[in-house]
C-alpha cells in the first residue's frame, strides 16, 4: 500500500493551484483585452449604433428649380405643401390605419382605391402618397394621431406646381415618384425618401440634373417606440437651378386658349433669333393631376379621348403639309430655273401619261404665273413645274427650309417626317421614282411628311432668308444661320405671294388681321386623310361635317407678321379639323395669335367674345368633361397604370404612328389638293 506524505499532498495542490490560477489569469487577460477592445477600439461603432436607436437621420427631398420664361415668370415652380405618405414596412395593422386616414382626411372612394393599389404595388420601403394637398387643419389633425398609426409619416414640404396646367403640358411633363426599378437600378435613398419626386416626362425629365438640387438631411431624438422626442441640427437641402426658357408665358397662354376645342398644335417663333415663343399642343393633361398621382377616372379619359391629350402633337404628329409648302416650292422652282413670270394654263385637270391629275378648283384658273399659283394654290401649275424640273430639284430646298430635319432641342421623343426623292424611295420600297410621285408631292401629299414645328421653322426661314435654327433654352448659344440658296428677288417674290394669299383675294382672306400697320403673309393648307372613290366622286364628295372625326381633313396654316418686315412666324396644324367651324380654322386663329404679339388687348376682347361659344377656357371645358365623363361610368373603371409616364409614351405612339399611316397617300394628286376659301 502507498502511502502519501503530507509534503506530497503539499506539492500536489500547489501545482493545481498554479494552474487553475494560470487559467484564471489568461481568462483575465481575454476578457480585459476583449474589454479593452470594445471600450477603445469599438467604441466609435458602438456609439454609432446606439445613436441610430436614438437619433434618426432621414433626408429632406430638394426644392426643385423653377423653370421661367424669357420674363422671368414661373411656368413651373414649387407651392409649400403639407403632405401625408405610408411606408408600407412600418405598418401594423393597414385596414384600421386606412380606416383612420379616411375618417380623418375624408378621402373619397376614388382616392382609397388609387392608395389600395399603390400599397400592393409599392415594396417595403417605398413611401405611398395619401395626399400631398392638405391644409394645415387636417395636417395637424393627422399628425396628433401618428402613434396610433405605425408607417404615417406627415411632412411639411414643397409640392410641384404648373401655373398653366394643361397649357404647358407638352412642353415641361411633369414629375412623380420612382419607381421600385429606378430605385433597385440607382440604389439612391433619395429616391426612396418622402416627398421626392423626380422628372417623367418634358423637360422636366431631360433637365433633371439641373432641376433636382441636393438634399438636405433632418435628425430627430425618438424613444424606443419611435415617438419624437426632439429635433436635432438640420442641414438644409439645396435648390435645384432656375432655367429660362425663350417662351413668352403670356402667348403660350393665349395659343392654348385660342386653339379652342380643337386636336392640334401651334408653334410660334421669333424671326429675328429663331426663339421659340410658344409651343402649344392641345387638348393635353394637366400635369398637377400627373404630380399628385392620376385617379383611375382621370386616366381612362385621357387614354380613351379620340383627340389623343396624350400626344405631343408639336412634335410627334406627323402631317402632309398639303399646299403649305406651295411657296417653298416655288422658291425651288425658281432656283431651278423657272421664270417666275412664266403662265401655265389651269383647266382643272392635266393628263399625264394615262392618268388625269385634277386641281381643287374643277373648273380651272385660267392662266397663271408663280404669284398667282401660289394665291389661288393651283394644283396645275406646280405640277406642270415639278414635273419639267423632276422634285429631286424640289427636296433640296424643302429640306434647307427646314423640313424632315432634327433640331437638337431638350425632349426625348420627336419625330421627323419625311422628304421623298428618288433615291429614299429606292432605299426604302425598291422602287423607282414616278412622275406620280412628283405630282404628288408637288402638292404636299404623298410621301411628304412634317411636324408642326417645321412648318413653323419653314415659315421663320422664309421670313428671313435664313436657316434659322429654333431655340428653347434661354441659356444656349444661338446657332450660326446662313443664307438661303436664293436671291433677294426671289424670297420678295414669295413673300408678295404670301401676302397676296391673305390680303389681295388668295385662299386665306379670313387672316387678314386688323392691327393698323400690320399685314399678315401666309400660305393654307389642307391634307386629307381618307381615299375618295370615283364612285364617291361622281355620287358627289361627302362635307367634312358629315364625316366622322377620324375621317375629316387636317387644316393648315403659315405665316409671318408683319408681311414687310417680318418679325413672327407661326405654323398651326389642327387635326381633323375639316373647315367646319370658321372661328376655329387655321385663318382665324393665326390671325389672333399674331394680332396678340402686336395688340394684347385686341387679341383678347377677341377671345373673350368668341372662348364662351366653345364652353369656356380649357381649364373649365376639361373639368366639365371630367365631371361628365365620371357621371357616364356604369362601372368603377381599371386600375391606372403603375408607370404613367410609360404608358402615356404607349398611347402618344401608337397615336402618332396611326396618324402617319393614315396619311400617305400615294393618289392624290389624281384628285387634286383641297382648299377652303
Amino acid at each position: 500500500m502507498v502511502r502519501i506524505t503530507e509534503a506530497a499532498q503539499a506539492y500536489s495542490f500547489s501545482r493545481r493551484a498554479v494552474v487553475l490560477g494560470g487559467i484564471q489569469g489568461a481568462a483575465a487577460l481575454v476578457l480585459a483585452g476583449r474589454m479593452t477592445w470594445l471600450a477603445v477600439f469599438e467604441n466609435e461603432r458602438y456609439r454609432l449604433t446606439a445613436e441610430s436607436n436614438r437619433v434618426r437621420l432621414t433626408l429632406t427631398p430638394p426644392r426643385r428649380g423653377w423653370i421661367v420664361d424669357r420674363n422671368g415668370i414661373p411656368i413651373a415652380n414649387n407651392r409649400t405643401a403639407f403632405r401625408v405618405d405610408m411606408i408600407p414596412d412600418r405598418m401594423e395593422d393597414k385596414e384600421k390605419t386606412l380606416g383612420l386616414l379616411q375618417q380623418i382626411l375624408s378621402l373619397s372612394e376614388e382616392e382609397m382605391a388609387r392608395i389600395r393599389t399603390d400599397l400592393k404595388r409599392a415594396s417595403g420601403f417605398q413611401p405611398v402618397q395619401v395626399s400631398d394637398s392638405l391644409d394645415w387643419e387636417r395636417f395637424a389633425a393627422v399628425s396628433v394621431r401618428v402613434p396610433e398609426m405605425p408607417g404615417v409619416q406627415p411632412t411639411r414640404g414643397f409640392s410641384r406646381n404648373y401655373p398653366l396646367a394643361a397649357g404647358v403640358a407638352h412642353l415641361v411633363g411633369y414629375v412623380g415618384t420612382a419607381s421600385a426599378e429606378q430605385y433597385q437600378k440607382e440604389k439612391d435613398p433619395l429616391l426612396v425618401a418622402p416627398g421626392f419626386k423626380l422628372g417623367k416626362d418634358g423637360l422636366e425629365k431631360t433637365l433633371e440634373d439641373r432641376l433636382r438640387g441636393t438634399p438636405g438631411a433632418k435628425r430627430v431624438e425618438v424613444t424606443a417606440h419611435g415617438r419624437l422626442v426632439k429635433e436635432l441640427a438640420t442641414r438644409p437641402d439645396q435648390p435645384g437651378e432656375t432655367v429660362k426658357l425663350t417662351i413668352d408665358a403670356l402667348l403660350q397662354e393665349y395659343v392654348a386658349r385660342r386653339l379652342g376645342t380643337n386636336s392640334g398644335s401651334a408653334t410660334v417663333i421669333d424671326v429675328e433669333n429663331g426663339d421659340i415663343l410658344a409651343m402649344v399642343s392641345m387638348p393635353a393633361y394637366d400635369p398637377n393631376s400627373f404630380s399628385d398621382g392620376i385617379s383611375r377616372n382621370e386616366w381612362k379619359m385621357l387614354s380613351e379621348d379620340d383627340h389623343v391629350p396624350l400626344m405631343n402633337k408639336a412634335l410627334q404628329g406627323l402631317y402632309p403639309p398639303g399646299s403649305t409648302v406651295k411657296p417653298m416650292n416655288g422658291l425651288a422652282l425658281m432656283h431651278a430655273g423657272v421664270d417666275p413670270h412664266a403662265r401655265v394654263v389651269c383647266s382643272g385637270a392635266m393628263r399625264v401619261g394615262n392618268g388625269v391629275f385634277h386641281c381643287h378648283k374643277r373648273g380651272g384658273h385660267g392662266p397663271l404665273d408663280l404669284k398667282n399659283a401660289i394665291m389661288q394654290s393651283c394644283d396645275i401649275y406646280f405640277y406642270e413645274m415639278v414635273r419639267r424640273v423632276g422634285y429631286d430639284a424640289v427636296a433640296p430646298m424643302a429640306r434647307a427650309l427646314g423640313l424632315g430635319q432634327k433640331f437638337d432641342l431638350p425632349f426625348s421623343t420627336q419625330r421627323f417626317g419625311t422628304v421623298p426623292d428618288s433615291a429614299w424611295k429606292l432605299k426604302r420600297y425598291k422602287q423607282a421614282w414616278t412622275v406620280a410621285d412628283s405630282l404628288n408631292a408637288s402638292i404636299g401629299q404623298g410621301y411628304v411628311l412634317a411636324n408642326p414645328l417645321q412648318l413653323a421653322v419653314m415659315a421663320s426661314r422664309l421670313a428671313s432668308g435664313r436657316q434659322l435654327v429654333p431655340r428653347l433654352l434661354a441659356d444656349t448659344p444661338r446657332q450660326e444661320a446662313p443664307p438661303l440658296a436664293a436671291t433677294p428677288e426671289q424670297l420678295a417674290i414669295i413673300r408678295d405671294a404670301m401676302f397676296g394669299v391673305i390680303n389681295s383675294g388668295g385662299t386665306g382672306g379670313a387672316a387678314r388681321i386688323q392691327v393698323p400697320g400690320i399685314t399678315l403673309a401666309g400660305k393654307t393648307g389642307t391634307a386629307q386623310v381618307r381615299r375618295i372613290t370615283m364612285a364617291e366622286r361622281a355620287s358627289g364628295v361627302l362635307k367634312n361635317a358629315s364625316l366622322p372625326f377620324k375621317l375629316r381633313d387636317h387644316a393648315l396654316l403659315v405665316c409671318f407678321a408683319p408681311a414687310d418686315k417680318p418679325k413672327y412666324a407661326a405654323g398651326i396644324v389642327l387635326e381633323h379639323n375639316g373647315h367646319t367651324i370658321r372661328n376655329l380654322d387655321t385663318p382665324m386663329i393665326g390671325r389672333d395669335i399674331m394680332t396678340f404679339l402686336f395688340d394684347r388687348k385686341r387679341a383678347m376682347d377677341s377671345l373673350h367674345a368668341e372662348e364662351p361659344t366653345w364652353g369656356g377656357d380649357y381649364r373649365t371645358r376639361m373639368a366639365a368633361q371630367a365631371q361628365a365623363f365620371s357621371t357616364a361610368q356604369n362601372a368603377p373603371p381599371p386600375e391606372a397604370p403603375e408607370d404613367a409616364a410609360e404608358a402615356a409614351s404607349t398611347v402618344a405612339s401608337e397615336a402618332a404612328n396611326a396618324t402617319t399611316s393614315n396619311t400617305i397617300d400615294s393618289s392624290a394628286a389624281e384628285r387634286g389638293s383641297v382648299e377652303a376659301d
